[in-house]
C-alpha cells in the first residue's frame, strides 16, 4: 500500500488499465529523479532558469502522482521564474526532495522496478 504516493488519478486516467499505469510509474521513475537533481544543482547554484524550467516540467507528474507537495514546488518554481533573489527555499526544496525520494522508493517496490 502506498503511503507517499497515490494512484488514484493514474487508475482513473489509465481507465484501470495495468500496463498503462505501469508505463506512467516507469516515465515517472525515468523523468522526476532527473527534474529533482536539476531542482537540488540549481537552487543552490542560483540556476534561477534552470530550477523554474525544472520545477515546470515536474508539476503535472507530482501534481497526477499526488505527492502533496504541489504547492512546495510551486513556490520553489515561482523561485526560479522571478528571480526571487531576497528568498530562500533551501526548505521547500528539501520538502519536495523528500517527498520525490520516498515515492522513488515506494514505486520502485510496487511495481518491481
Amino acid at each position: 500500500m502506498s503511503k507517499h504516493y497515490k494512484l488514484d488519478r493514474v487508475r482513473e486516467m489509465a481507465d484501470n488499465d495495468e500496463d498503462f499505469v505501469l508505463a506512467i510509474a516507469s516515465a515517472f521513475l525515468e523523468e522526476v529523479p532527473e527534474d529533482a537533481e536539476r531542482l537540488k544543482i540549481g537552487v543552490p547554484a542560483k540556476n534561477y532558469k534552470d530550477v523554474y524550467q525544472a520545477a515546470h516540467k515536474m508539476k503535472p507528474t507530482v501534481d497526477l502522482f499526488e505527492l502533496g507537495v504541489l504547492d512546495t514546488l510551486i513556490e520553489v518554481q515561482d523561485w526560479g521564474k522571478f528571480e526571487q533573489t531576497d528568498k530562500n527555499v533551501d526548505q521547500q526544496l528539501q520538502i519536495v526532495l523528500t517527498a520525490v525520494e520516498n515515492a522513488v522508493e515506494e514505486i520502485k517496490a510496487d511495481f518491481g522496478l
